[in-house]
């Protein structure tokens, strides 16, 4: 199936280089798969089963002018040299390349969609081609179907909301038709507005001598701009001290990986997440974060390994995106560096001290300091940029990532299906053998492992832990007359 005869508006843009970062990790190592994904899970059609694949590239196709670089590959398909890729128009784009169709095998169970998942995100993305597929996956018991995305990291961030799959979610059974988006009229995206032209300077994509020069000439006549150094100086300087003299551990999570991967799932109710933050305090985010701490302590506990006594460390991915860039392409995080005090026993206190942890790295200043490092790297040429990668995503820094992305509070359908839950994955770096993603959606929350193959064979641990954990805490909500201390807890 060729496209039709118009084109898809597409924007000419260099990648940022945090959207190269992600390259560069696959480039230095063959493990390394930097695509996120999603599994979304519908019951049958109206008329019954599932949508043929004809059917969602037809409807699919005329909505990709909204995200125009979904239509567009990478210049090079490598780093390094003068300058990084850009995205240009690929003229040979065909949807069938991108969209396709397959089948889950009997009975079509859990078991067997965990398995097919992860041999699909076991695979790294052509980089010849836009850095995108989908798959209609049929065969779900009781004729359930489902839709399963793979996005290169460096195209979107996935914070930001944006996948190809939300051109095909509707918020009614019955929606009104959507216009052709292939004849808008797309304008290259402008990107974060700058504070001032040192810091736009700081994130450029090519960042000459000249440019480095007049960066520090604005910031020794402009005294605003002189703070804002101060300020990143700092917050650069604590990010250094924790990397530097308070490692992470070293546990069986850090480990040289493989390039195949096993997936699991654990399922809680948003509203008892809800009770928990209601009753011990802390923030939505405080009780996914808790959650993780009790279950990899289960895990490791499991496995007979010691318990670090500083915890483990985990790279929380946040949203640095201002007003007005929800809908942009690219990547605009930047990352808190978050203690998971697993040695402590007492599930009371261990909460307690995941939210007193959160709470002081939130009133810090890490997170802009991840972010300088970040940007003060798009002063380096692309050539050397890959030292400061390595450096940003070692296991010295963090053993795991944990993401946590809220999703939409109320069903979404397609073709007129309702979907009924999403599956989301996070990739794992070198060395970083398992992988936490976690998204609410409609009253669900689901937490997508992501794990090497040969290291983790016993992921199903940590995802029974997962939701072991979830009960603990629901039932220390229901004591919380005495617990947390009331240092943690907050007026309702």
């Amino acid at each position: 199936m060729r496209p039709s005869g118009r084109m898809l508006p597409l924007v000419t843009d260099r990648l940022s280089s945090l959207d190269a970062s992600f390259l560069e990790i696959e480039e230095q190592d063959e493990a390394s798969h930097m695509h996120i994904g999603w599994a979304m899970v519908f019951d049958p059609l109206p008329e019954g089963g599932a949508p043929t694949v004809e059917r969602v590239r037809a409807q699919l196709e005329p909505r990709l002018g909204a995200v125009p670089r979904f239509g567009a590959r990478l210049s090079a398909p490598r780093t390094g040299g003068l300058s990084w890729p850009r995205w240009v128009p690929d003229d040979r784009f065909d949807i069938a390349d991108h969209v396709r169709r397959a089948v889950l095998p009997a009975p079509g169970g859990q078991a067997e969609l965990l398995e097919w998942l992860a041999d699909f995100w076991s695979h790294r993305l052509d980089r010849s081609r836009p850095l995108w597929e989908l798959v209609l996956l049929e065969g779900l018991a009781g004729e359930r179907w489902a839709l399963v995305t793979k996005t290169h990291h460096c195209l979107v961030d996935g914070m930001s909301g944006v996948d190809v799959t939300n051109l095909l979610l509707d918020a009614t059974p019955e929606p009104p038709p959507r216009p052709d988006a292939r004849d808008a009229a797309i304008t290259p995206s402008a990107g974060p507005a700058p504070r001032s032209r040192a810091v736009a300077a700081a994130g450029a994509a090519v960042a000459l001598p000249a440019s480095v020069a007049r960066a520090g000439a604005d910031l020794l006549t402009h005294p605003r701009l002189a703070g804002e150094l101060v300020r990143r100086t700092r917050a650069v300087a604590e990010l250094a001290v924790r990397d530097e003299l308070i490692g992470a551990p070293h546990t069986s999570l850090n480990v040289p990986i493989g390039g195949s991967r096993r997936f699991a799932v654990a399922r809680a109710d948003l509203d008892g997440l809800k009770a928990i933050k209601r009753e011990l305090g802390g923030t939505l985010n405080d009780v996914v974060l808790a959650v993780a701490t009790s279950a990899l302590r289960t895990f490791l506990q499991e496995r007979g390994e010691p318990l670090p006594a500083r915890g483990l460390r985990a790279m929380v991915p946040v949203s640095v995106r201002r007003e007005g860039e929800a809908g942009a392409l690219g990547n605009r995080v930047s990352s808190l560096f978050v203690g998971l005090p697993v040695a402590i026993a007492d599930p009371a206190q261990r909460y307690a001290r995941v939210v007193a942890e959160a709470e002081a790295l939130k009133a810090g200043s890490q997170a802009a300091g991840s972010d300088a490092v970040v940007q003060a790297a798009g002063l380096v040429p692309p050539a050397l940029h890959a030292v400061a990668v390595r450096t940003a995503f070692s296991p010295r820094l963090f053993n795991l990532t944990i993401t946590n992305v809220p999703g939409p509070p109320r069903t979404l359908y397609a073709f007129g299906a309702p979907m009924r839950e999403v599956l989301p994955l996070v990739p794992v770096f070198a060395h970083h053998a398992v992988g936490v993603a976690v998204v609410s959606y409609a009253g669900g929350v689901y937490f997508g492992l992501n794990a090497d193959a040969a290291s983790v064979h016993d992921l199903d641990v940590l995802s029974e832990a997962i939701e072991s954990a979830v009960a603990e805490l629901e039932a220390l909500a229901c004591t919380s007359e005495t617990y947390p201390p009331p240092a943690v807890r907050r007026p309702r």
